[in-house]
């Protein structure tokens, strides 16, 4: 599975649009439909999932318990940030205005690769974050993906 990858930045317009990078656009399926659905990342910043993919996260979320407090406060969290946006015939999709807001968002935008997802960041808190970062790339690495 070809998954999201790279990193580019692009101006955003005064209506809110970004561009998203054609290598990142050709990792769509057809069943995404030219689709995303953006929410609140994780981070000061937004995600934004292929239509196909967000379907499949939803199948998920409609299997937890929602009368377990930490499923209803997870799918609160992740659907009231919730917003579908197409891409435009030059490849734009449309930021919403409280999404905007939440990564504060300005003039740029980062548009990361993510695997299944896309993440969309002001540029300096990006920049912020990897400074921020208590472990090395190295050591992260080893952490995660190495094998004794």
């Amino acid at each position: 599975m070809a998954g999201f990858k790279g990193q580019a930045e692009y101006s955003v317009d005064s209506k809110g649009r970004v561009a998203v990078p054609a290598k990142m656009r050709s990792v769509l399926k057809p069943e995404a439909k030219s689709t995303f659905t953006l929410t609140r990342g994780f981070e000061k910043c937004i995600f934004g999932y292929p239509q196909d993919r967000w379907e499949e996260m939803e199948d998920d979320m409609s299997t937890l318990n929602t009368y377990v407090t930490k499923s209803r406060d997870f799918i609160r969290g992740i659907l009231m940030w919730a917003e579908e946006v197409s891409l435009d015939g030059q490849g734009r999709i449309g930021l919403p205005k409280p999404l905007i807001e939440f990564a504060d968002i300005k003039d740029r935008a980062l548009i990361i690769g993510a695997l299944d997802h896309i993440e969309i960041w002001n540029p300096e808190h990006f920049e912020a974050y990897l400074k921020s970062q208590e472990v090395d790339y190295q050591t992260l690495a080893e952490s995660v993906m190495g094998r004794e």
